[in-house]
């Protein structure tokens, strides 16, 4: 079924690929190779034609001619016996352009695929090294601190997302007092996975600068990041917050934090949190009050996650609703283009055999 499946999407690839050629300038590799080859067959059968002619000759006198013995009309339906021929003859102009190995030197296509920009934001606070027990999302050797634990729920996000159909892009951003971004927008989702096993090393967590916990300055550093992308105005964006929760302040710079997820919900940035505390339940901690109305105003969803289940519950959840689409242009340099020509002359060819082996009517040569 694999293989079947393979050669499926390659000949939807292919023809898919006809509705690009438009417009393209192609430049030919081997503009001289099919010129050639349309010679020497030209003259092959020239020769041919004069060897059985020569042949034909000598043999005349031998030959006995008889009246016929009725006259009959040509039909224009006999005309169809030439059918498999025509085929033929189709398929030859696409395979000399397929043999000349036309290419274009830039492209430039619109492309759209299932998926999200995602920015995934995770929280680095001192308070993040309190327990967070986990067994499904345990690494071995990595400490099950609420931080670890929270770096392993991003990782498995991005697993998840990337054994999917979806072709995401995602960013990282690692905050405290402040947010820094660790990787910006991409949709190599290896490149992502080994930013969150790099900060979620001991040693790298604790040369991290800032201690304290600032929700607000994730938000604001993670609508910045949309904004520099030029993400603003586009369809699919998401934000995913991993943090204890464990944050009062309600102001950033002079600015409440309704007003800064203001700007997510004006720029139609959804902002999901999973609270990782501990046996900590919806209302345990006074911070409760304060985000889950703040972020389910722009759309996402408040998970106060107490155990290793509810987190993987919030994770199965944020995966579901995030299915959307993503339009990005691609770029392409010296890409192949003899493809579609060889697909459409082999399709013509294999009509003409076809009709020549399953109908007695085309076998007739002219």
């Amino acid at each position: 079924m694999v293989p079947l499946t393979a050669l499926a999407n390659r000949l939807r690839a292919d023809i898919s690929e006809w509705s690009t050629l438009a417009g393209l300038d192609l430049v030919f590799e081997q503009r001289t190779l099919p010129i050639t080859i349309l010679i020497v067959a030209i003259g092959l059968a020239l020769l041919t034609l004069t060897i059985r002619t020569l042949r034909d000759t000598g043999r005349r006198g031998h030959r006995v001619a008889l009246p016929a013995l009725f006259r009959q009309r040509a039909s224009s339906a006999s005309l169809l016996r030439h059918a498999a021929l025509l085929f033929f003859l189709a398929g030859v102009p696409p395979f000399m352009l397929a043999l000349a190995d036309p290419f274009t030197t830039v492209a430039e296509r619109h492309a759209s695929y299932p998926g999200r920009r995602i920015a995934v934001l995770i929280d680095a606070s001192s308070s993040m090294l309190r327990p967070f027990a986990v067994e499904q999302l345990a690494e071995p050797g990595r400490n099950r601190a609420a931080f670890f634990s929270s770096v392993t729920a991003a990782e498995t996000f991005i697993r998840q997302r990337r054994d999917g159909k979806y072709r995401d892009m995602i960013a990282l951003i690692e905050f405290g007092d402040e947010a820094y971004v660790i990787t910006p927008f991409t949709t190599d989702y290896d490149n992502i996975l080994l930013s969150t096993a790099l900060i979620g090393d001991w040693a790298e967590f604790m040369r991290f600068p800032n201690q304290g916990t600032k929700i607000a300055a994730a938000i604001a550093e993670g609508t910045r990041l949309f904004q520099t992308f030029d993400f603003l105005n586009a369809a699919g964006n998401l934000m995913i917050i991993f943090s204890d929760g464990e944050d009062t302040q309600v102001t950033l710079h002079g600015r409440s934090i309704h007003e800064i997820l203001a700007g997510a919900l004006a720029t139609r940035i959804p902002v999901y949190l999973v609270r990782t505390n501990r046996d900590r339940q919806l209302g345990d901690i006074v911070p409760d009050g304060i985000w889950k109305p703040a972020v389910e105003s722009t759309g996402g969803r408040f998970y106060p996650a107490a155990n290793e289940q509810d987190v993987l519950r919030a994770i199965r959840d944020i995966d579901r609703r995030s299915p959307g689409s993503i339009e990005m242009k691609q770029y392409g340099t010296n890409q192949s283009r003899f493809a579609p020509f060889a697909l459409l002359a082999a399709g013509l060819w294999s009509i003409g055999i076809l009709l020549k082996l399953t109908f007695p009517y085309f076998r007739t040569f002219p």
